[in-house]
């Protein structure tokens, strides 16, 4: 079982699922991070949310990580390169808080439209002051969303519903999606000089430049809003401040800064039209336990050993059919480990073909055989996080390729290894409901099942060879549950692969491999 550090509070029903698990759980909420790096030294797993800074030095003091779970969208907080070299799986939340993102956000562009809080306040001094807060409609006005992604595409939606028009910048969404969501695709130039509301749900860039400075403010359309529900980066505080300031915006919303929490001095929390909250997009009793069980049912599958875990870090992009992926990355793995099993010597090159196989199957496939060609070959653990670099710092090349139909399969993958000095080889396929199938192995026919354990036999085409080896295994106690074998030549001998349900003892092995018609005998495991 693995040592679980909770740095930051999750709900306790994805941490009980964990615990439930039999996993050790360290409660490390409101720990000082000199205390949190020493807990650290022995863990497997860190669940944190955006106040953990999980840089170098973090990861530098937790040898064992193999996993960051990120409860909530956004990883600003994580040093990817820094995990993703280590091949620490980041994991978080992607959907699991953004209904009550985009519902926060109409939460505060209409009581600031509308002048709630400042009003509310009035009237808790005990003043009647109605005139003295005329506010604004929603209907009619033009709405700028930045960042069309999962929140915005949403907001779009609901703004419409409320009688707005909707324009957009998102240079990563399809003209024709746009389309069909009903947003007006435009530059962010345009979309600033259009809009009456500006709402932010970009994600926070690598530059130090922010996306609304000076610049872009002096852009805005005069007496225009702006919202800012996703990165407090994104916004230059001080400018925005002075935009304020200086009468050329109606007002401004936000829930994020930069950095959090923020400097409550600053003058902008005391300007009337400016309504602030603390971080609290995703602080509904919903969003936590969706954010909580999302996060921890993906680190629960990373922990029982899935072929793929949607990590954020993963150098593929997400898949449409993540279990139809997984099913040949699993067998890709198992391939590879078969061939790392019968050959001897440092892997050089790694090639992956496959045949009417799905596009985004392919990348997958090529990393999970990197993963099995290189797993317990390796100081470091090697996942599909890092296989890529792995592979580059020992020099290893690395082909994949697509192909069109081929033979009798309706889809099938080759694995090539060249390992040793030598090149090997084995094709595999699925078949019906996940049965998956190695049908060849260096180019000769055979087929089987790549599970369990196998014993592996290169031996001279005569009689008695099978009766020979089933008499060994049988008085070792080893039973055998199918046999595969595969004629060639009579000068090429023969290849047989057997399914056995233990491993065989080593006088077993020695006493197959000292048998005449024997040529070699290797003991696979999976």
């Amino acid at each position: 079982m693995s040592r679980i550090v909770v740095a930051e509070k999750i709900s306790p029903g994805g941490i009980d699922r964990l615990r439930g698990d039999g996993h050790e759980i360290v409660d490390a909420v409101g720990w000082p991070r000199v205390k949190l790096l020493a807990a650290l030294g022995e863990a497997d797993v860190l669940l944190v949310r955006s106040g953990t800074k999980v840089d170098a030095e973090l990861l530098a003091a937790a040898p064992r990580l193999s996993i960051v779970g990120r409860a909530g969208v956004g990883v600003d907080n994580v040093d990817m390169p820094a995990a993703t070299k280590r091949g620490v799986l980041v994991i978080n939340s992607p959907t699991g808080n953004v209904v009550s993102a985009v519902e926060h956000t109409f939460a505060l562009l209409l009581a600031l439209l509308r002048r709630i809080v400042p009003a509310a306040a009035s009237l808790a001094a005990g003043k009647w002051e109605r005139s003295k807060f005329v506010g604004m409609e929603l209907e009619g006005k033009v709405v700028g969303i930045v960042g069309v992604g999962q929140v915005g595409s949403r907001v779009a939606s609901r703004a419409q519903a409320f009688g707005a028009s909707v324009v957009g910048y998102d240079p990563f969404l399809p003209p024709e999606k746009a389309r069909e969501i009903g947003v007006d695709l435009v530059e962010l130039e345009t979309l600033l000089a259009r809009a009456d509301v500006v709402t932010l749900h970009a994600t926070a860039t690598e530059s130090a430049k922010k996306m609304i400075d000076a610049r872009a403010l002096a852009a805005m359309k005069p007496g225009a809003f702006l919202v800012n529900v996703a990165r407090g980066s994104l916004v230059d505080l001080d400018a925005l401040d002075a935009a304020l300031a200086a009468g050329r915006l109606g007002g401004a919303a936000l829930d994020v800064f930069d950095p959090e929490p923020p400097d409550v001095a600053h003058p902008i929390f005391q300007r009337p039209n400016v309504l602030a909250t603390p971080h609290l997009g995703a602080s509904t009793q919903e969003a936590q336990e969706r954010v909580a069980a999302q996060t921890v049912d993906a680190v629960r599958d990373a922990l029982a050993g899935a072929a793929y875990v949607p990590a954020v870090n993963l150098p593929f992009r997400k898949l449409s059919d993540p279990a139809g992926a997984a099913a040949w990355m699993d067998l890709a793995e198992r391939a590879t480990r078969f061939l790392r099993g019968i050959a001897d010597g440092l892997v050089r090159g790694i090639a992956v073909d496959a045949w009417n196989l799905p596009a985004e199957f392919l990348r997958p496939a090529a990393l999970a055989a990197v993963k099995g060609a290189l797993s317990g070959s390796s100081p470091e653990t090697v996942n599909l996080v890092n296989a890529l670099s792995a592979a580059r710092d020992r020099g290893i090349s690395i082909a994949e390729t697509s192909h069109e139909e081929k033979g009798d399969y309706a889809a099938l993958l080759r694995v090539t290894l060249d390992v040793g000095g030598r090149v090997r080889s084995v094709e595999g396929t699925i078949f019906g409901r996940g049965d998956a199938r190695l049908v060849s192995v260096d180019g000769r026919p055979v087929e089987f099942r790549p599970r369990g354990v196998a014993l592996y036999v290169e031996n001279d085409d005569v009689p008695g060879v099978v009766g020979l080896v089933g008499t060994i295994l049988g008085k070792a106690g080893i039973n055998i549950g199918e046999l595969a074998l595969s004629r060639g030549e009579p000068a090429g001998g023969a290849v047989s692969v057997l399914s056995v349900d233990t491993v065989p003892p080593p006088d077993a092995v020695v006493a197959l491999e000292r048998a005449g018609p024997i040529r070699a005998v290797r003991v696979v495991e999976w």
